[in-house]
């Protein structure tokens, strides 16, 4: 059961205006990634619905982060039926993520008061999203379906939409900025924060200070 309410955990997103996209197998690796994050600014953190027992790894990450790091909002992503969302959403997630837009998915997690934020590239999906009661849309994969531009021209008409960027999404002033500048609310960022040197060289505080220093430059933007 989600330790968050809805209005919370959007509120959250919106407010430090960044989502860590993470995953590993290994539990104890994902515990201090999940750690350096905390520690460095972040309150909502997406574990990817990724390789096989994932959800198992996800059930003691949610177990852990309700006692070690009380504030964090921990959510899954890579969900893309209905059934995945409910086993997760059984196993704490806050929030639910996904590449694609599913109906289906919608309906279990309103059903649950969770959020759902799904893959949108046009409009119409979109639109469609906000229609079945998303208010975070997710548009995936960012930098392909259009970059800030996009989301600048989406709010034009469709001004009350709220907007994850995730994927061409990276850690520095610029880009940050430009995504700030274009309108989105907040941005998923993955590979780019956790370089995969640092993870096989456990450099935790290395990623703490990634973290604080990408919350920085999106404060400044906005």
């Amino acid at each position: 059961m989600a330790r968050f309410s809805k209005i919370e955990v959007i509120q959250t997103m919106k407010h430090t205006g960044m989502v860590p996209v993470f995953y590993n197998a290994d539990v104890e690796t994902s515990k201090q990634v999940i750690k350096a994050c905390y520690e460095g600014g972040v309150r909502a953190f997406e574990f990817t619905n990724r390789g096989d027992f994932a959800h198992e790894t996800f059930a003691a990450l949610s177990r852990w982060v309700a006692e070690e790091c009380p504030e964090m909002i921990l959510g899954v992503g890579s969900v893309v039926d209905a059934p995945t969302a409910a086993l997760y959403m059984q196993l704490g997630a806050n929030f639910v993520v996904g590449p694609m837009f599913n109906a289906e998915v919608a309906k279990v997690c309103n059903r649950r008061q969770v959020p759902y934020t799904p893959g949108c590239g046009s409009v119409t999906e979109i639109g469609d999203a906000q229609e079945a009661g998303c208010e975070l849309v997710k548009i995936f994969p960012a930098g392909e379906v259009g970059g800030p531009s996009f989301v600048k021209n989406v709010l034009a008409p469709m001004p009350w939409s709220m907007i994850m960027a995730t994927g061409a999404v990276e850690p520095t002033r610029e880009n940050l900025t430009s995504w700030m500048k274009a309108g989105a609310t907040v941005v998923g960022m993955g590979s780019k924060l956790f370089p995969k040197e640092i993870i096989a060289g456990k450099e935790w505080g290395k990623i703490a200070e990634k973290c604080r220093e990408a919350l920085a430059y999106i404060a400044e933007a906005r």
